[in-house]
């Protein structure tokens, strides 16, 4: 349904060691970008989550982050590079950091989550 919200699972695998690295550049450089699209409305939450115990079931993540977007429109409408240049002026300085937090990954993968509504009592 076009009108329903739509939440995505971002889940990414750091390079052994990189861990820390890539959260800091994560919260540094992303998240304000994805806290001005809470702000406007285009998303309706964001969190962000690590595996509690090293080595728990196939880690095949260490940080996933899920976003519950407004509606599919606003999972089609891009604004994370107007938003970047606005918040970080120095645009070399913000795709360098940007390229090095994606160096740090082993692998990345998006999955869109699909209601599954169970049955009542």
């Amino acid at each position: 349904m076009p009108d329903e919200s739509v939440a995505i699972a971002y889940y990414y695998r750091t390079r052994w060691g990189a861990h820390d690295e890539f959260v800091e550049l994560f919260e540094r450089n992303h998240w304000p970008i994805l806290r001005e699209q809470l702000a406007s409305g285009r998303f309706l939450a964001v969190d962000a989550m690590t595996p509690r115990f090293h080595g728990e079931g196939r880690a095949d993540w260490d940080f996933l982050v899920t976003i519950t977007y407004r509606d599919w429109a606003a999972v089609e409408a891009h604004a994370d590079a107007e938003i970047a240049r606005r918040l970080f002026p120095d645009e070399d300085a913000y795709r360098a950091a940007e390229r090095r937090r994606f160096e740090l990954l082993e692998a990345h993968w998006d999955v869109v989550l699909q209601p599954h509504r169970l049955p009542e009592a």
